[in-house]
């Protein structure tokens, strides 16, 4: 059983950056895969980034186009997501979320354990 609670969410204007955070309160960590998903009001649940549980290998959304960047720290139990010159369509609630599958997972289906979610909100 893997706790996973996020924070640093906020406002931020348009071209801005932000970093949240993700700490495994419980569990082993670094034996996940993990990734960052968002929703926005009235849309579903997308994939921002994912990794790998040694973090070498990640993938990230289409809309991402090189401005967000996953990082784990699993001596710490923490990931982070950097988020550079954001835009107000990234507004939105985003979660973290562990699976115990291995490699890059891309569905959200197949993630067994979420945090509660942290607000981000880009303002134009």
């Amino acid at each position: 059983q893997v706790q996973l609670a996020e924070s640093g969410g906020g406002l931020v204007q348009a071209g801005g950056s932000l970093r949240i955070s993700c700490a495994a309160l419980s569990g082993i960590f670094s034996r996940h895969s993990v990734a960052w998903f968002r929703q926005a009001p009235g849309k579903g649940r997308e994939l921002v980034a994912a990794a790998s549980w040694t973090g070498r290998d990640t993938k990230y959304g289409d809309f991402v186009e090189g401005r967000f960047a996953l990082s784990r720290d699993n001596a710490n139990s923490t990931m982070y997501l950097q988020m550079n010159n954001l835009k107000p369509e990234d507004t939105g609630v985003y979660y973290c979320a562990a699976s115990i599958r291995i490699g890059i997972i891309v569905d959200a289906i197949h993630y067994q354990y979420w945090g509660q979610g942290t607000q981000v909100t880009v303002s134009s």
